[in-house]
């Protein structure tokens, strides 16, 4: 075989091997990703649970919900169940925060994945039981 027919060749693999290794690379830094938003899912409904408790949120959801947009700006649906339902900042025994509507946006490459769009999570749900409303011992400025 004449020389100047494998000229380039070399390249060509190279070019080719890079391809799947840098597919697999994002596939693996997407998974992580995803990973990651689901630990801080779970934290932003223990959190706003937390915040519903001690600072007596049984009306106001709202307050609720930007407390937990500062961990995962995506959340935009939440809802918080006291427990029993219809009771008082006095009489509540408990809360249940759940995240709803949650999407994760695959940005890799890996087996078109990319052109799925936005992957719905499931459910994120955390109950706490009512502790003293307002009066958290360990940070006074949880509260507004």
């Amino acid at each position: 075989m004449r020389s100047g027919a494998q000229k380039g060749s070399t390249s060509i693999e190279f070019a080719l091997g890079l391809l799947v290794f840098l597919t697999f690379l994002l596939g693996i830094t997407d998974f992580g990703r995803m990973l990651y938003t689901w630990n801080a899912a779970n934290e932003a409904a223990r959190a706003g649970a937390r915040y519903a408790v001690v600072c007596d949120s049984t009306s106001n959801q709202a307050d609720v919900l930007s407390r937990m947009r500062q961990l995962v700006p995506q959340i935009s649906t939440i809802t918080t169940t006291w427990t029993p339902s219809g009771c008082t900042a006095s009489t509540c025994e408990g809360v249940t925060v759940s995240i709803t509507g949650l999407n994760y946006q695959w940005i890799s490459p890996v087996a078109g994945l990319a052109a799925i769009g936005a992957i719905p999570m499931p459910q994120f749900s955390t109950f706490l039981t009512r502790e003293a409303m307002r009066g958290d011992p360990n940070s006074p400025t949880i509260c507004p």
